[in-house]
């Protein structure tokens, strides 16, 4: 039987979910079969992931046009992977990364990069005839495959609702559900009842930010949290509550402004918060609940309550290998948000969730606020059976898009529901 090998590259630059552009990579391989992978983008991005490439002419798309790196793709990239065996996912990231040559992918653009090595993926899977899950999990080898509890966005502020308060997202997640299915009719029922609980409080609600949980104008932060625990109660589901802080968007020389509520906070002042919160709303999990820098932070932070709330690096840790070993040696942290398009390729993404395992560490694949219709986070999640995954909320089409996959998988592919954490 003939090698299977990569034949062709091509790139298109596509919009995003807040109508950016992006970039879509389609890959041809040798026995004709071909396979698109569209690449998401961050609003609230890390100071240390991975580059994506921006055109910065402010004549189109403010700046961050994508055809640079849609042009890499077609003329380094292409020649890069071309002829190469399509089923040695590792090899084809190897050259990928040796192509671009930097540590942060900033020559040809972390959006670039991805594209090809998931598009190659996705090809290999429908040569195979197989679910991407599957080929996932046979090319990079971990834990068996399972379905992951969805940690949903209810509430939105910070970048993704134009800084309404300041944590960034107020998420619920039904730990106690039998199934996926299950667990989502759980949590639509909770975002029915917020926005119920938002109208009667007549909180000014103008729709859904970016990753379509609810965007309201609170008179505080620790205001979200309340409606979210009071549309739990009314909703009458047994579901645990976290938060995404995104602290970094509003930490500056030492202090945490809190600038919808007229206050700034000391490191240890923030600590002494998010340990308030934890307790009165008993938080499972606390995401960027300080800066990306603020090592000092963290470790307290792990002291004080990392033994039983789980303490996610996302612009601390940003799916980097290196960062993430510093925070297993300074128990920093206790869990790390995987973004594919924060570290490049498959196979680096595999890498980091290897050794956030090797360290005890959770992992919680997630998307980006600038998202797409493509499902391969879904099949991802699956494949590397970290058991928990952050997409968004149960309205927009480009999430919806995993979690429909996600319910495609259980009902007809055979993957257990992992549930608890």
């Amino acid at each position: 039987m003939a090698r299977l090998s990569v034949a062709a590259v091509s790139a298109l630059e596509i919009l995003d979910s807040r109508g950016n552009p992006t970039v879509a990579v389609t890959v041809e391989l040798s026995e004709g079969t071909r396979a698109t992978a569209q690449v998401p983008s961050g609003a609230s991005t890390g100071r240390h992931e991975a580059r994506e490439l921006r055109d910065g002419d402010p004549a189109r798309y403010a700046g961050k046009g994508v055809l640079k790196a849609v042009a890499n793709v077609e003329q380094l990239l292409q020649p890069a992977v071309r002829g190469m065996n399509a089923e040695d996912l590792p090899a084809i990231d190897r050259r990928l990364c040796e192509t671009d040559g930097t540590p942060d992918k900033s020559r040809l653009g972390a959006n670039a990069v991805l594209g090809v090595s998931c598009a190659v993926a996705r090809g290999v899977s429908l040569h195979r005839r197989q679910p991407l899950w599957k080929t996932l999990n046979e090319c990079f080898p971990g834990a068996p495959p399972s379905i992951p509890v969805p940690m949903v966005n209810i509430l939105s502020g910070g970048a993704h609702a134009a800084h309404n308060v300041e944590v960034q997202d107020v998420l619920v997640a039904a730990q106690a559900a039998a199934g996926f299915s299950e667990a989502l009719h759980a949590i639509v029922q909770v975002h029915r009842a917020a926005r119920q609980i938002l109208i009667e409080k007549e909180y000014v609600l103008t729709g859904v930010a970016d990753e379509g949980g609810w965007g309201p104008l609170l008179p505080s932060n620790e205001m979200a949290l309340e409606v979210v625990s009071q549309a739990i109660e009314r909703a009458g589901v047994p579901m645990s509550m976290a938060i995404d802080v995104a602290s970094s968007h509003f930490y500056c020389d030492g202090i945490y402004r809190l600038s919808s509520e007229n206050r700034s906070l000391s490191s240890t002042g923030m600590v002494d918060l998010l340990e308030s919160w934890r307790r009165k709303y008993d938080l499972f999990s606390i995401e960027d609940g300080l800066d990306q820098d603020d090592w000092t932070g963290w470790r307290e932070l792990m002291k004080r309550i990392g033994g039983f709330t789980q303490l996610v690096g996302d612009d601390l840790l940003v799916t980097n290998p290196r960062r993430l070993a510093r925070a297993v040696s300074e128990r920093a942290a206790n869990a790390v948000l995987v973004k594919m398009n924060q570290i490049g390729t498959l196979s680096e993404t595999f890498e980091v969730i290897a050794a956030a395992r090797a360290a005890g560490f959770n992992a919680v694949i997630s998307a980006r606020s600038g998202e797409t219709e493509d499902s391969f986070l879904a099949d991802l999640a699956v494949a590397s059976g970290t058991g928990q995954i952050k997409i968004g909320s149960i309205t927009r089409s480009e999430r919806l898009a995993k979690y429909n996959r996600l319910l495609e998988i259980e009902k007809f592919e055979g993957v257990e529901y992992r549930g608890a954490l």
